[in-house]
């Protein structure tokens, strides 16, 4: 292993990437830890020239671009047969391989990684950037469930001095757009259908296009029509089987226009998603989860905690069933007992058992409950109104009296 890069000091090997190395190194200037993605120049010559020039490409891309879900690039530079691009140290793992462990993401997790790509491809849209491969192995997820989109070796700009040929294909066959794998003039739509492709895989865990060979793979990118993704994944809401099959249009003027687009209906299907389905952003395995990290579906049922308990009258759970309002109904009018009886399913209660009802002690205050077809008892004491008026006259009488006798 090389141990410097230009000023960069190399301090191990990070994995292989598309066209070369992939190191970690420091930068001994200021002290930073970043990542130095090479590129071997020892090719014949017209490969070289090819190479280099998509190489230095990716860096002037790239480097044009200042937004969160974008790596950022620091800084180019070329040695001997090697040439490099110093970028931004990532903490966290490529989303290719949170997939292939196998462990099925939430909808809300997707989501969430989506929008965030969404995002930064709409950034780069505006400044005439295309990526052109959007796949899980170009997007980084840190550990705190940032998105990041990585790789422009590929892109196209608009006054990129670098030109395809025709019919020459750039891309990864499971996730390029029809008119990609066509060899068409592409734009800022084939990214979207990329990822689409991408959306797709990550709800049902298998790519909207397959075959045994790249191929078959193109004919069904072009002809096929993918099911859509809730008859796999019975989770997935009807509103994202209308978003995929939108960002998945084969006609490109059918397809979602602007990455922003995409994003806005995104992000409006996961404010609609119940809350129990939210969960953690990013999926860490055992060994690598902090000891501060909540997972987001703990972090409900503390907000929920915290919330103001629901108010409780304290009435009984006798009052909250059917048997209760037909009590309440034969108290108060029994003409309305049939419709109840018929509307709870419940057997017509016989006449004595409407009596029963009638007279059953409160759940609340035990006391016997009159019906307005049962005649009150006449009261042999006057009503507690009389007397307490009654009381309130002597009273008033005898205060006259007394202003009357000690009145000189």
């Amino acid at each position: 292993m090389i141990t410097q890069l230009g000023r960069y000091e190399i301090i191990s090997e990070l994995g292989q990437g598309a066209m070369g190395v992939v190191y970690k190194a420091r930068d001994p200037l200021i002290d930073r830890i970043l990542a130095i993605k090479t590129i071997s120049l020892n090719l014949a010559l017209d490969e070289r020239e090819e190479y280099e020039a998509r190489f230095y490409q990716e860096a002037k891309a790239a480097g044009r671009l200042s937004h969160p879900n974008i790596v950022t690039v620091y800084d180019l530079g070329k040695t001997e047969e090697v040439a490099y691009i110093a970028m931004e140290f990532l903490q966290g793992r490529e989303l290719r391989d949170i997939l292939d462990d196998g462990q099925q993401l939430s909808v809300d997790q997707v989501l969430d990684i989506v929008a965030q790509v969404g995002q930064g491809l709409a950034y780069a849209h505006e400044h005439g950037i295309v990526h052109r491969d959007v796949k899980p192995s170009n997007i980084m997820v840190t550990r705190d469930g940032h998105v990041k989109i990585t790789d422009f070796g590929i892109a196209r700009m608009a006054s990129s001095s670098v030109r395809t040929q025709t019919g020459m294909i750039l891309g990864s066959p499971k996730y390029m757009s029809p008119e990609q794998v066509m060899g068409k003039k592409i734009d800022q739509r084939s990214d979207i259908f990329s990822l689409g492709v991408m959306l797709y895989e990550m709800l049902t865990s298998q790519p909207p296009f397959a075959g045994e060979n790249i191929n078959a793979i193109m004919f069904q990118t072009v002809n096929a029509v993918p099911p859509p993704p809730s008859s796999l994944n019975p989770v997935v809401p009807d509103m994202l089987n209308f978003i995929i099959a939108k960002a998945l249009a084969k006609n490109v003027d059918e397809r979602y226009q602007h990455a922003t687009e995409f994003v806005r209906d995104v992000r409006a299907c996961r404010d609609i998603l119940p809350r129990a389905t939210a969960v953690e952003p990013f999926p860490h395995r055992a060994h690598d989860t902090p000891a501060d990290v909540i997972p987001m579906g703990a972090r409900f049922d503390a907000e929920a905690a915290d919330a103001k308990p629901e108010v409780n009258m304290g009435l009984s759970k006798s009052f909250d069933s059917a048997g209760a309002t037909m009590r309440l109904a034969a108290m108060t009018n029994a003409s309305a007992v049939e419709g109840l009886a018929s509307t709870f399913k419940m057997a017509h209660p016989t006449a004595d058992e409407l009596r029963q009802l009638a007279l059953a002690p409160s759940p609340k205050s035990g006391a016997y409950a009159v019906t307005p077809n049962v005649q009150p008892v006449e009261e042999e004491h006057p009503p507690a109104s009389v007397s307490n008026w009654m009381l309130v006259m002597i009273v008033l009488l005898l205060l006259a009296g007394m202003v009357l006798i000690f009145t000189p």
